[in-house]
């Protein structure tokens, strides 16, 4: 049975809120304030989530869609709305989330709202490929969407989209490689294999190097304010190629000193720039990009001393305190552990580069009980998509 609902708010996730009988409904696609016409909800464990029919009542922030794939595809929710809204939106539920999650309220005015170019910014995409067939994941879903283009990607990612669209239809294509992922800084460009039924030859690679100009047999260096970081195949790096230049400016601010630890430290984006704000930097990387990190710490003439660890038992191992401490966590974010052991070690100020507001709340719920907040960003390194780039900076209550 189709039901008509009033959609009070967005939450994290990309989904709109609203209630039936008491009972909370999510809804994709949708704006608060908007009258919507959805399908009959369908029980999860945790909720009920109804489609989107029409909408009956527009929101004054509803726009058309650039893509034509939009609602189909999973890679974008917010399309539908201006950037503005978006920008509005995902600050407040940011603030909420801290509130919900952490029982921090935090004025929403005082979070400062960073953004570069809402299209056009990815440098990193994934690609499926299926029956000759290029695009994206349906929402939820299995299902290959075929994508012609996407606004989101960069000029040079939609370039060998194009080429990747009559290659996938050519016999020489290997059937067996079903997803492949473009990196680029718009000269160069680095294609790692993500998912194959066998070992891929050479020839393959060929072939895309002689139809993607600028295609690198291996790493990639991609220049950051004037640092050139090697980046090797399937190594983590920002994607957002118009604000990646100016994240290490936001994270670490004003501060420098003696000492500082950079955890999490990838291919060491953040651990450059603050050897040249403190006297003694550690960065620490136990992932594939520590290989990455040593290279380009050392190209950029900077000392740092690099430690392939996993950074909560860095933590664990160490005996003192710096005086700053950088964390750029995955989604996951830091967890108990490392909050327990930052909480002893109690460092004058911390900086949390967070993807994900819910496990930041997590954290900061156990480090509120000795530090405060002393600055929060909500920089928009995904527009269109739900997600939210935190860097929120902590200092101890002495």
């Amino acid at each position: 049975m189709a039901l008509d609902l009033t959609i009070e708010k967005l939450v994290y996730g990309g989904e709109g809120l609203s209630r039936v009988d008491g009972q909370v409904v999510f809804t994709p696609f949708v704006l608060p304030g908007e009258l919507v016409h959805v399908a009959s909800p369908s029980s999860k464990k945790h909720a009920q989530r109804a489609n989107l029919i029409r909408v009956t009542q527009p929101s004054d922030d509803r726009i058309t869609p650039r893509c034509p794939i939009f609602g189909e595809c999973g890679g974008c929710h917010y399309q539908h709305a201006d950037y503005p809204a978006q920008l509005r939106l995902k600050r407040g539920i940011l603030a909420e989330t801290l509130r919900r999650g952490a029982k921090i309220e935090f004025d929403e005015a005082r979070i400062a709202v960073i953004s570069g170019d809402a299209w056009g910014y990815r440098n990193r995409t994934q690609f499926h490929i299926e029956n000759g067939k290029v695009g994206y994941r349906q929402m939820r879903s299995q299902r290959l969407i075929p994508a012609a283009e996407c606004p989101i990607s960069s000029p040079k990612i939609n370039e060998a989209l194009r080429k990747l669209n009559r290659m996938a239809k050519d016999r020489r294509w290997p059937k067996f490689v079903t997803s492949l992922e473009v990196f680029t800084d718009e000269v160069q460009v680095q294609w790692n294999v993500l998912e194959a039924g066998q070992p891929v030859a050479k020839h393959f690679f060929d072939w895309l190097a002689a139809e993607v100009p600028g295609t690198v047999p291996g790493a990639l260096d991609y220049e950051v304010n004037g640092d050139v970081f090697s980046i090797a195949g399937n190594s983590f790096f920002q994607v957002n190629r118009s604000l990646v230049g100016c994240l290490a400016d936001l994270a670490i601010g004003e501060e420098s000193g003696a000492t500082a630890w950079d955890l999490y430290a990838g291919a060491g984006l953040f651990s450059v720039p603050l050897a040249r704000k403190f006297g003694q930097v550690t960065a620490v990387e136990s992932g594939r990009a520590a290989d990455d990190l040593q290279r380009n710490t050392r190209r950029a003439g900077v000392d740092v001393e690099s430690i392939r660890q996993n950074s909560e038992a860095f933590l664990i191992e160490a005996n003192a305190a710096p005086n700053f401490v950088l964390a750029d966590p995955p989604r996951a974010g830091l967890g108990s552990p490392a909050v327990t052991r930052l909480l002893e070690l109690a460092p004058k100020k911390i900086v949390i580069v967070a993807c994900d507001p819910a496990t930041l709340a997590r954290d900061l719920a156990g480090l509120k009980e000795r530090y405060e907040i002393e600055r929060l960003a909500m920089v928009d390194l995904f527009p269109q998509t739900f997600h939210i780039e935190t860097i929120i900076g902590l200092v101890r209550r002495d």
